[in-house]
């Protein structure tokens, strides 16, 4: 049987609670629909601490950058970030709670009341929070929260820096799926690394429908 016939047929017997079928075996064949109902690990096993290890490991695959910082040096880990940046003028979300004083002299902090693409595309950057992050697959989740904003803040501007915190991460994708499933009504945006896409001659371009640098600051506990 073809792919096609073989993926659906594992669908029917996920929603049917059977067994799906081996390779080869379509919806007709003896094996299919049977047994004890299929499984898939819903939770993950690592600590804490690996957990936060394998997040900053799979973004720095993406490419991202990624600072680690406990929850006394968030302040000035993203001043840090910024003035290696050379980021002067950045959009906030509305719910968004930074100290500023932390922040590098002279910069400049635009709370977003709706600002239009060209006013977003005129800022050096973009700071926000995260909803969840997925440590397995490199994952940060937007829902539109307060301290999120908007999708467009963080689509315009060349440069995001979020923030996520270690209670925030998760070991894989259904626990941020059960995570986010009071909020599944929102607009939700998965991000894994710097905007980039292949779709030209196999050539990684960046930015190209998205920030082209993303930094991640890793708040511990």
């Amino acid at each position: 049987m073809s792919a096609r016939e073989e993926i659906l047929a594992r669908i029917r017997a996920g929603l049917a609670g059977g067994e799906p079928p081996g390779p080869g075996q379509g919806p007709d064949s003896d094996g299919a629909g049977s047994g004890p109902g299929i499984s898939f690990r819903a939770q993950g096993h690592l600590e804490p601490d690996a957990r936060l290890d394998l997040l900053a490991e799979r973004l720095a695959d993406y490419r991202a950058l990624v600072r680690r910082a406990s929850p006394g040096e968030r302040g000035a880990a993203i001043g840090a970030a910024l003035a290696d940046r050379g980021a002067r003028r950045l959009v906030v979300p509305p719910g968004l709670d930074l100290d500023r004083a932390a922040l590098p002299a002279g910069t400049e902090i635009v709370t977003d009341d709706g600002l239009s693409a060209a006013e977003l595309d005129a800022v050096d950057g973009v700071i926000t929070g995260a909803a969840v992050a997925i440590a397995e697959t490199g994952t940060i989740v937007l829902d539109g929260s307060p301290d999120q904003g908007r999708r467009a803040i963080t689509l315009v501007p060349d440069y995001h820096l979020c923030i996520v915190c270690a209670g925030q991460v998760v070991e894989i994708v259904p626990e941020a799926v059960a995570r986010l499933a009071e909020r599944a009504d929102r607009p939700l945006t998965w991000i894994s690394g710097p905007s980039a896409t292949s779709d030209i001659e196999l050539k990684r371009v960046e930015g190209v429908h998205g920030p082209r640098t993303l930094e991640v600051i890793l708040v511990g506990r």
